[in-house]
């Protein structure tokens, strides 16, 4: 099976180099009287897709444990590598943040050699603090209404099938490329530049089938005009018990979620490290908080240092095996 896929904003690796060859050298941040200054947390997509609520989320109420202003920037581009090669590139003294998601994980191997950084060396995980299983969605008019149903009717119908991401490398694509690798399916993929124009092209009958987060797609599913598939997960969530599982359609083991990590550079001073990932793992674990995160279809997680560094070369692995078995190519 073979996926070429182009990347918009080509000229965004030259301009990462250049922030890479930036000095590094920076004077370590001692814990000590940190933070003295405003503190910015990185996001790499354009304002108001699942990374940026995310770093609004923390933001706030990080803010005001910290005693200083935490500005969210988003630096969108190539597929994320714009705002993370910057923060990659920033003096690792505790100031910046990136908070990422799969797709972070997947340029590891998409633009293996290429890339302006290491998306694991070149920064200190600090937590992983949410996480949401996928759904899988269909047009409405589709004449089908379950897992088994949408694979029948692509087999008969190989390349006929258009599925859509919310862009290229992201977790919703490769979970596509993975349910195609497994099942033998044929469809083709169409990537957007975020998940609301692929949304309206579902709505639309443009493209017949995406995944995403269950917050992305929960008023369509209400309003009819989504028909849900199935859940990537290996239960149904709490929050949307008559939805099943991809596994209960036949696939077993079959599981895939959308995350979001918080990143410093490289050599970040431990004690500011394991402070900031301690209070936002107070802050996602807030009973109100926690319960805010379930009513957008994620689950709180505010893991500790080591645990997100070990998550985080986890997904490497695990996207690398898709995107070597599916032939997922840029250009």
């Amino acid at each position: 099976m073979s996926r070429l896929v182009s990347l918009t904003r080509r000229g965004a690796l030259g301009a990462g180099a250049a922030l890479l060859a930036a000095p590094l050298a920076a004077p370590l941040a001692r814990a000590a009287g940190y933070p003295d200054r405003p503190i910015r947390i990185v996001v790499p997509y354009t304002p108001g897709g699942t990374t940026d609520v995310a770093a609004r989320f923390v933001a706030e109420p990080l803010s005001k444990v910290l005693g200083q202003p935490v500005v969210v920037e988003n630096r969108p581009g190539a597929n994320s590598i714009v705002g993370a090669g910057a923060v990659a590139a920033s003096p690792p003294d505790g100031y910046t943040f990136a908070v990422v998601i799969g797709a972070h994980a997947a340029n590891a191997t998409l633009y293996k050699g290429k890339l302006p950084f290491d998306p694991v060396t070149s920064f200190a995980p600090v937590s992983l603090m949410m996480l949401a299983p996928l759904v899988m969605g269909a047009n409405a008019k589709l004449p089908f209404t379950d897992l088994p149903g949408m694979l029948a009717y692509a087999k008969a119908r190989p390349g006929a099938l258009n599925y859509g991401s919310s862009g290229i490398g992201a977790a919703a694509h490769l979970t596509m490329e993975d349910l195609q690798v497994r099942t033998g399916i044929r469809m083709v993929h169409v990537p957007y530049r975020g998940t609301a124009p692929a949304l309206q092209d579902l709505i639309s009958g443009n493209i017949g089938v995406m995944f995403d987060s269950y917050s992305s797609l929960r008023a369509q599913f209400e309003s009819g005009s989504v028909r849900p598939i199935g859940f990537a997960s290996a239960t149904r969530p709490a929050w949307a018990p008559n939805i099943p599982t991809l596994a209960e359609g036949g696939l077993p083991d079959f599981t895939s979620s959308t995350w979001c990590l918080l990143l410093a550079p490289a050599n970040t001073p431990r004690d500011i490290v394991e402070r900031v990932s301690a209070e936002v793992a107070k802050i996602v674990k807030d009973p109100a908080a926690a319960e805010r995160l379930r009513s957008l279809g994620f689950d709180a997680v505010g893991s500790s240092p080591e645990e997100a560094g070990t998550f985080l070369r986890g997904e490497v692995a695990r996207w690398a095996g898709v995107i070597t078995a599916a032939n997922v190519t840029v250009e």
